[in-house]
């Protein structure tokens, strides 16, 4: 084998340092969002997670935005070219202008700019390599979440130091800096990329056929699905690839009160990490820093899970399936939520346990987002036709923007307080992980031919 084949395309080190300096501009800047708003906004604490919430949901709403544009018009390079540009503007206006309608400015750009960028510039990894080089796609990806930890690692150390010792426009200045390199980091690899065309409309996409599908129900023929009203218009395998899409989505819906927790480590902890002792051994740390614990966990626990826990549960005659994987997972993050019910009961009875009780809530969600996020994409690419395979992407994104909005009504709401807030989660997970169990349980995989479509 040519010794070319097995090096990755020179292009993707601008590809790759352009994702990690924008992590870093991203997670600095979520990591002191929320006590940025209470300190310096004076904004109530549940205000403020309703606020980073409401950000979270928008930011992965904002894919759907990216994605329609990169695919039907100007193509992926443009795309994230063009929205990097506000992306900056977002953080400077952070920065310079210390006011609510400020941070609603600045969130608002920095919402667009990553969803928007964050369907692209994956996409566009894989784009780089050409025939022959398809094997090296799952190294390249695993490159790519490496970088993005490394970024975020290191701004969630990084950025809340800041603050504490030079303020917040210092701190969200920073963010900014790193955002400009990885715009200069994209435009700086532009003579080595490979571009792929927009695609254009697609007339047999999901919604094509969902809406043709729903102007003429009632008209399908007795025992036939209802999605074959279509198909006066659209092939059989739009139909079925419509009918996988569904199928897909049904396993998706409760996976909505996983998200509704899981982005809390940036807003409901850092509240609860405010109030917790904050010495370790012979350490200080910051509220925001434990956030860092997050991806540190993932990075250990990914090879952990995949290189001895797996291989052990089926050399046991335990079959590990993505399903599997997923309700393990829903059942683990409830225990995520358990113990910061039991530390913030302590608080509650006038208590002041260390920070380091929050490491096991740290521990449970990052196990829960390997077997979970991790695992759901690989199921749903198996489980979709090609195709619907951006669909099941836009549907993944708007499935963890909901879960975001969920928890900014309950913050909003300020009905739960104290250990009973996080009581709440912890049986609305419980919830959520029993319903996914049932609905796991009915899933029958879509048929080879439809997939292979």
């Amino acid at each position: 084998m040519s010794p070319d084949r097995e090096r990755f395309p020179p292009q993707i080190k601008y590809i790759a340092w352009n994702e990690a300096a924008e992590r870093f501009s991203y997670y600095g800047m979520a990591s002191i969002l929320t006590s940025h708003m209470v300190d310096t906004l004076f904004l109530s604490k549940s205000g403020a997670v309703a606020r980073y919430q409401v950000f979270v949901a928008a930011a992965y709403f904002a894919p759907l935005l990216g994605a329609f544009l990169a695919d039907r018009f100007f193509g992926r390079y443009r795309v994230v070219l063009w929205l990097s540009w506000g992306y900056v503007a977002g953080h400077l206006t952070i920065a310079l202008f210390e006011s609510l309608w400020g941070l609603y400015a600045g969130l608002f750009l920095i919402a667009l700019g990553a969803g928007g960028i964050k369907p692209c510039a994956s996409a566009f990894v894989g784009d780089q390599f050409g025939p022959g080089q398809q094997h090296l796609l799952k190294r390249v990806y695993n490159l790519y979440y490496w970088m993005i930890n490394l970024g975020s690692t290191a701004s969630t150390l990084a950025i809340p130091w800041l603050r504490g010792r030079y303020g917040p426009a210092v701190a969200f200045g920073v963010p900014a800096l790193f955002m400009a390199l990885a715009l200069l980091l994209w435009w700086g690899g532009r003579r080595h990329y490979r571009y792929a065309p927009p695609t254009g409309p697609n007339p047999h996409s999901f919604l094509h056929v969902m809406g043709r599908a729903l102007h003429r129900v009632g008209t399908h023929r007795a025992g036939a699905h209802w999605l074959d009203a279509a198909g006066d218009r659209h092939p059989p395998e739009a139909i079925e690839g419509a009918r996988a899409v569904l199928r897909i989505v049904a396993v998706f819906a409760p996976i909505a009160a996983f998200w509704a927790l899981f982005f809390q480590y940036g807003s409901s902890w850092v509240i609860q990490s405010r109030e917790l002792d904050p010495r370790v051994l012979w350490f200080t740390v910051l509220p925001e820093q434990i956030q860092s614990l997050n991806a540190l966990f993932v990075l250990t626990l990914i090879p952990v899970f995949g290189g001895l826990v797996y291989p052990a549960l089926e050399r046991r005659g335990v079959r590990v399936t993505a399903l599997g994987k997923m309700q393990a997972g829903m059942f683990v993050s409830v225990l995520s939520f358990a113990c910061a019910t039991a530390v913030q009961l302590s608080l509650d009875a006038g208590g002041r346990p260390s920070i380091a009780w929050q490491v096991l809530q740290y521990l449970f969600i990052s196990a829960g987002e390997v077997l979970v996020s991790v695992t759901a994409l690989e199921f749903a690419y198996t489980q979709a036709p090609a195709a619907m395979k951006s669909t099941i992407m836009g549907f993944w994104f708007v499935t963890i923007g909901v879960g975001s909005l969920l928890t900014a009504w309950v913050a909003s709401l300020n009905v739960f307080h104290g250990a009973a807030y996080f009581l709440f989660f912890t049986l609305l997970m419980l919830a959520g992980a029993l319903l996914f169990r049932a609905v796991a349980r009915r899933y029958r995989p879509a048929p080879a031919a439809a997939l292979a479509a």
